[in-house]
């Protein structure tokens, strides 16, 4: 099969979203156009489409084997980011397993490059080992989350979007000092940090309300906008061929 007609019968495109937890970046790739199929290894009953779930390395090999690989056009993963992410290590250092997580960005990349197919890596700011072809934050998009996320891009490019100036503080205590402001904190508990009905109106989820999802998800305004973009470069080189 042509890798030109990965389209099913819905006539969409049908992107494999990896580690999707409970869909944050799957609603957003919908939106753009695509069908989406997630991969955790948890079970998430609040998926809200087609969930397949077993280790995401193993089930992407599978596909790669089997030539299944050509059902989809891309490919988005957002491999668990605790080892390097800035954030963790940072608040648990001291409790010495802040760099003990096993870094799943690299043969994520390989399985990916291996697959043919177009992808995007997907990381938190800090020190994750992936290129920052694309970062996004909640202010772009008018969210009232900050979350900046960094995007790798494999097989395709998009032009860097200007990152906007923030308006203000995430509400909550830092460093023993309670500042007031127009974002909120969507981790962990306490300390003035979003309620579950906060975070979900932060970030625009409202299928799910399980607290580490929330806290787990980007917003699906970042996929949305990667995904747009990636299928109008797609349309582009259409037209030019």
């Amino acid at each position: 099969m042509a890798h030109s007609t990965h389209i099913r019968r819905d006539h969409r495109p049908r992107l494999l979203d990896l580690y999707s937890c409970a869909g944050g970046a799957g609603r957003g790739y919908n939106e753009a156009g695509f069908a989406v199929d997630g991969v955790d290894i948890r079970p998430r009953p609040n998926y809200p489409f087609t969930f397949i779930q077993g280790d995401a390395l193993t089930v992407l090999a599978d596909l790669i084997a089997s030539g299944e690989i050509r059902r989809y056009t891309a490919v988005h993963a957002s491999p668990p980011c605790q080892k390097r992410c800035a954030l963790t290590v940072g608040t648990n250092k001291s409790r010495g397993w802040g760099g003990q997580h096993v870094d799943l960005v690299a043969p994520t990349r390989r399985l990916l490059e291996a697959s043919g197919l177009p992808y995007v890596i997907e990381q938190p700011d800090g020190k994750a080992d992936v290129r920052k072809d694309i970062t996004l934050c909640g202010e772009m998009f008018g969210l009232a989350v900050l979350r900046h996320r960094n995007f790798e891009l494999g097989g395709w490019s998009a032009a860097r979007p200007k990152h906007k100036k923030h308006r203000g503080y995430v509400r909550g205590w830092r460093h023993g000092e309670y500042r007031d402001g127009p974002y909120v904190a969507a981790y962990g508990k306490g300390g003035g940090k979003a309620t579950v009905p906060e975070m979900q109106q932060a970030m625009g989820i409202d299928w799910t309300d399980v607290h580490e999802e929330l806290t787990e998800a980007i917003p699906p305004a970042y996929s949305e906008w990667l995904g747009r973009a990636f299928l109008a470069r797609t349309l582009a080189g259409a037209v030019a061929a």
